[in-house]
């Protein structure tokens, strides 16, 4: 972990590039050092039926939920969100300039006890960063 799981309105495929909305937070926590590069994940996920806010057709959102391991500060983790917030925001200005968008990102620590994992990539990268 950490894994960035990034849900969109529909509405947003034509008013942004979300490949590239995925691409710049990945690269920023590529550069976060509480965060492993084996274990970073960045998803999209559509939601084909939202109803936002006002439920206005044009209303559009990007929620972004962050899962890390058990272990960092909270400092460090307000750091990691307010790098990762600011790499978002940056590529979805044309969204953030109109009344009908909706920005969030929420950190949630998971508990080891209940966290199963069998991930090679860890085997492969082993020698970078540590979980």
């Amino acid at each position: 972990m950490p894994h960035l799981s990034m849900e969109y309105s529909g509405g947003l495929d034509s008013r942004a590039d979300l490949p590239t909305v995925a691409r710049a937070a990945h690269r920023v926590m590529l550069d976060i050092d509480i965060f492993p590069d084996a274990g970073i994940r960045v998803r999209l996920h559509r939601a084909d039926i939202a109803i936002v806010a006002d439920g206005l057709e044009e209303n559009d959102f990007l929620a972004m939920t962050l899962s890390v391991g058990a272990g960092r500060t909270t400092e460090a983790l307000r750091d990691a969100g307010d790098r990762i917030f600011k790499a978002v925001q940056a590529e979805l200005t044309g969204p953030l300039s109109t009344p009908h968008f909706a920005l969030s990102l929420e950190i949630r620590t998971v508990d080891p006890e209940l966290s199963w994992k069998d991930t090679p990539i860890h085997r492969r990268l082993s020698g970078q960063k540590t979980e």
